[in-house]
């Protein structure tokens, strides 16, 4: 099944330029910001009773095709804002998983069909979308953005509905704030801690710069860096939590957090914001003669920093190192290699980011079958099918994840420990090396998870 998949998502990717149309997964997709119409209410529907491919009695409401066996899944995905350029990427990964599996016989017998809209990262296309998709699809396969999933919670709990976040917030293990909802992935403040942990193991370091944008990526990101370096001994000095400010092409103060940073001279610098933001402060940085390591939350870093003709292609692949949440494309695992290979012999340009994809759907797929297994396809039986799942088994593409339990349990605490790769990139590959794989620094292994480590609204 892994292979199937690998195969026929990057095969079929090589047609996908856009997310506005219907591929053979059956993709309904809408690419306006704003709803078109104004949805009702939702209600609860009289469940009815079919059966799948095993025999089995299955019961279902919305969201189920029970003439043609096509289960809906909705999707809050931003194609055109801040982020389109990832979703865009991680929902290629989801539509051609779904199919390779509805040719293969879908789900006992149930195809899967996504119901796309394009949210432009504005919470209130989100809200109004979610209204929209809460009355024609089983369950949110995804919810792109912090502030904007918290936005849908009370919605989600009314109507008895599963999401799945686009986003690594801490606050999704967080039993006041997840009850709706199925993470996956190292959280931000967590990913924070563990690659400090490791710099420090590594590395002959006592100081560290903490700086970030502010919102849900870069505060919750700091906080861990925070409390890293209380852990662990470093000595923090330059804060600058929350003071980069994200302007239209960068950071509208970049020499003002530069200078700050070059002036504490630390030896790690731990900063978190969009990757226009780590290569501005970055380049003026060297520029001044600082060096240290440079690390953050994984979505700070682009490949196009080591790429041929960056200006600052040397200096970083000597000065990042990083943590990614799923197993990078240089782990050498049977997995990770058939999806690399069937990428590159398609001639589609490489990318993490399509794991995501696949990672997420994968999830999908795990609640869906649980739900079926359990003989309600409900909304309210595919939630119930999602919050009882234990070890979820993710084909190897990322770390297996728990989604029932106490905090601590269902806490992802693995990442992969990278570096930049510039001749990995120029031989087709995503520019990166994998140095520690399923890495969990002992600091992490021994923390104890309370609640979101920053708080949203």
């Amino acid at each position: 099944m892994a292979l199937l998949l690998v195969f026929g998502l990057v095969v079929a990717a090589c047609g996908a330029d856009s997310a506005d149309t219907t591929g053979d997964g059956g993709v309904e997709t809408t690419a306006e910001q704003t709803a078109t119409t104004e949805s009702t209410p939702s209600t609860e529907a009289s469940p009815d009773t079919t059966t799948g491919d095993s025999g089995a009695e299955i019961k279902t409401d919305i969201g189920v095709d029970v003439e043609n066996k096509v289960i809906k899944v909705g999707y809050l995905s931003d194609l055109s804002g801040v982020f389109a350029a990832l979703v865009g990427a991680i929902n290629v990964g989801h539509e051609f998983y779904w199919s390779q599996l509805n040719a293969a016989g879908g789900i006992d017998g149930w195809t899967v069909e996504m119901v796309v809209r394009d949210t432009g990262y504005d919470t209130e296309a989100h809200t109004q979308f979610y209204t929209e998709l809460a009355e024609e699809t089983v369950m949110i396969g995804q919810s792109t953005g912090s502030p904007h999933t918290v936005g849908i919670l009370s919605n989600l709990a009314a109507d008895n509905v599963l999401a799945v976040p686009l986003t690594w917030y801490s606050g999704w293990t967080d039993d006041t704030l997840n009850a709706n909802l199925v993470h996956h992935g190292m959280p931000y403040c967590v990913e924070s801690h563990n690659i400090l942990g490791y710099i420090q193991e590594n590395n002959d370091v006592s100081t560290v710069a903490i700086a970030s944008i502010p919102g849900d990526f870069g505060l919750d990101a700091a906080a861990g860096a925070a409390q890293a370096a209380a852990t662990l001994g470093l000595e923090v000095v330059y804060d600058g939590t929350g003071l980069i400010v994200p302007g239209a092409e960068g950071p509208e103060n970049p020499d003002e957090i530069a200078n700050a940073i070059v002036a504490a001279d630390p030896d790690i610098v731990h900063l978190t914001g969009r990757s226009q933001d780590t290569e501005a402060i970055y380049s003026l940085a060297i520029g001044q003669g600082l060096e240290a390591v440079w690390t953050g939350g994984f979505p700070s870093y682009s490949p196009r920093f080591i790429a041929p003709g960056s200006p600052i292609a040397e200096p970083a692949a000597r000065d990042f190192i990083l943590s990614i949440p799923w197993t990078p494309w240089a782990a050498g695992t049977d997995s990770i290699n058939a999806f690399k290979d069937a990428v590159l012999a398609a001639g589609i340009p490489a990318t993490e980011f399509y794991t995501e994809g696949a990672v997420e759907a994968t999830i999908i797929h795990r609640v869906l079958e649980a739900a079926i297994a359990s003989g309600d396809l409900t909304q309210a039986g595919v939630l119930a099918a999602g919050k009882s799942l234990g070890d979820v088994d993710l084909g190897g593409l990322a770390p297996n994840e728990v989604f029932s339990g106490d905090m601590n349990a269902q806490l992802q605490r693995v990442g992969n420990i990278v570096v930049p790769d510039p001749a990995d990139l120029a031989a087709g590959g995503t520019g990166f090396a994998l140095v520690e794989a399923d890495y969990t620094h002992q600091s992490v292994a021994d923390y104890d998870f309370t609640g979101a480590c920053f708080k949203l609204g």
